[in-house]
């Protein structure tokens, strides 16, 4: 298995000295090569080492996107996407060297369309930065992974979060894109009508892609209403399968709770000392329901009813706006406040995802299993739709201790598939987790993955080294 400190043993391909003249010459001063700016840029919140490009075009148009594509693909040069640089899985790094391309200048909310529900970004635009600009619709963008991730990113990696449970993923919530093509051609994957039968679903293939298949410039995504009445609360428990418990019976009753974020004793300590919280450090449940007043209430008062009969206490409500953004916050700074039990540490941070039938059991298990280990484990995650995350903590410059949380890391990753899940819930592939695609598919269908690769980037151009191998 490979390591997270090894990249993929393909060589950095040469860089022409003529093809970084003519990036210079088109872009000016929005290329670098200077060595901060490479170094920023071959870096993700991945344990993997840094591995910076040789170059970084910043690109303010899907034009100019197409253009840089064009020059490296005369010369054979792996081509990087960049957006906020949140991703967790080394899809960001030049493993074979090459140029990156930064999208951030390219965040214009470029339509708004309050009666079809959509809006079409550039990909370079955040969601707190879609959601600030269509405030004052009555309409937000409901898919929140934590980070304040680009819009292009999210789509690339095919990105959930904590509101996953009742408004899906990006697989759901993205309409069409703008993608730049291997040979540097621009296409579009959909129009704006709600549903079509046109084709192949190209917007799907893309959507999860992670930069191997082409660049997505443009996202146009859907939007949902604000809901009425907002409430959130904490709840805890004696142990953490009691809260697993109660999310699970949540769902089968079929409560649509909007938030069922569990957090394990370790992380509400973490939590507490990172984001100064008074949280109780026992096994917690976030939750958050939105609809009327009347149907949050009975929905708050069913789920409490739950959380009794599984030794919850009460829930502790949040009830301002103020009072429930600092909640959410705290929960969001969850993963770097478990990096800081330990500073200085990487995180390997599992991605489990289970038919929530069996949630309890792999929550279970991955705690006897990690119990035995001297690396701090805490666990978080989205378990209203089956999906967790086991933070492994351990020093880099140790190799015992990374050693030893890769072996958990997989010991996680081949329990949910055990379990008929899958390896990855939210974060994507990137390079550490290619091995585990042909058991998740088996051989014959990563072929096929293999093979579109190839049909569509024959000179394997686009982020090399992620996601399948040619």
């Amino acid at each position: 298995m490979q390591s997270a400190r090894n990249k993929p043993s393909a060589p950095r391909r040469t860089i022409p000295t003529e093809l970084l003249q003519a990036l210079r010459q088109r872009f000016g001063e929005r290329f670098s090569t200077a060595r901060a700016v490479l170094d920023q840029h071959g870096r993700d919140e991945s344990p993997f080492e840094a591995t910076p490009p040789d170059g970084v075009v910043f690109a303010a148009t899907t034009d100019e996107v197409a253009e840089a594509v064009r020059l490296c693909g005369q010369h054979r040069v792996p081509i990087i996407a960049f957006g906020a640089g949140s991703s967790i899985e080394g899809h960001v790094l030049a493993v074979q060297g090459g140029i990156t391309i930064d999208l951030s200048q390219m965040n214009k909310v470029l339509m708004v369309n309050s009666e079809d529900l959509t809006a079409t970004v550039e990909a370079g635009v955040t969601r707190k930065q879609l959601n600030a600009a269509i405030k004052d619709t009555g309409l937000f963008f409901p898919i929140d992974p934590g980070a304040d991730a680009c819009l292009g990113g999210m789509a690339a990696t095919r990105a959930s979060g904590t509101n996953a449970v009742r408004y899906g993923t990006m697989r759901e919530n993205v309409l069409g894109l703008t993608v730049v093509t291997a040979d540097g051609k621009i296409i579009r994957t959909a129009r704006r009508a709600r549903k079509s039968s046109a084709g192949y679903d190209l917007t799907r293939i893309f959507v999860g892609s992670e930069g191997t298949l082409g660049i997505i410039t443009e996202v146009t995504v859907r939007l949902y209403p604000q809901p009425e009445a907002v409430s959130a609360a904490v709840c805890s428990f004696p142990e953490v399968g009691n809260a697993v418990h109660t999310v699970i019976q949540t769902i089968q009753v079929g409560v649509p709770v909007a938030r069922a974020e569990l957090l394990d004793a370790l992380t509400v300590r973490a939590v507490n000392r990172h984001s100064k919280t008074t949280l109780k450090e026992q096994p917690m449940l976030f939750l958050e329901f939105h609809g009327t007043p009347s149907a949050v209430r009975e929905q708050a008062e069913t789920v409490q009813e739950i959380a009794r009969e599984n030794g919850g206490e009460d829930f502790e409500w949040a009830v301002h706006p103020e009072d429930r953004t600092r909640l959410w916050n705290a929960r969001h700074k969850a993963f770097h406040a478990c990096i800081q039990l330990r500073p200085g540490a990487r995180a390997f941070t599992t991605d489990a995802c289970v038919p929530i039938s069996r949630l309890a059991d792999c929550i279970r298990e991955t705690i006897e299993d990690t119990r035995t280990s001297s690396l701090p484990c805490p666990i978080f995650g989205h378990v209203g739709d089956g999906n967790f995350h086991c933070v492994i903590v351990a020093d880099p410059n140790n190799a015992a201790e990374m050693q030893e949380a890769e072996r958990l890391n997989q010991r996680v990753m081949q329990r949910a598939l055990a379990m008929d899940g899958t390896c990855t819930g939210e974060h994507g592939v990137g390079m550490h987790k290619i091995p585990l695609l042909k058991e998740e598919f088996g051989d014959d269908a990563v072929d096929l993955m293999r093979r579109l690769k190839m049909a569509w980037d024959p000179l394997n151009i686009l982020n090399p080294g992620k996601v399948v191998v040619p």
